[in-house]
């Protein structure tokens, strides 16, 4: 793989249904996922529809809800400054 075509924010858990809205053919997933008991279902499903999943080595010290928690409270911060 040269380069991603696109990223599509994940709004709800249904992997499946996104992908019959949209038709990706690689989806990206830490690899701490990779011991939920939901895995193996999703794997299943996607190898009969020819998605491949690949899983990122978990980063220590990388915490992805702080990072998020920060990244909603700054834009609410900019939603205020913008409408006065």
């Amino acid at each position: 793989m040269r380069y991603v075509d696109v990223v599509i924010p994940q709004d709800n858990m249904n992997n499946l249904a996104i992908w019959r809205k949209l038709k990706f053919d690689v989806m990206f997933v830490g690899n701490d996922w990779h011991a939920s008991g939901k895995r193996r279902t999703l794997e299943v499903q996607f190898e009969e529809v020819g998605v491949r999943i690949v899983y990122f080595p978990y980063t220590q010290g990388t915490s992805s809800t702080l990072l998020n928690e920060i990244l909603v409270r700054e834009r609410d911060q900019l939603l205020l400054t913008a409408t006065g």
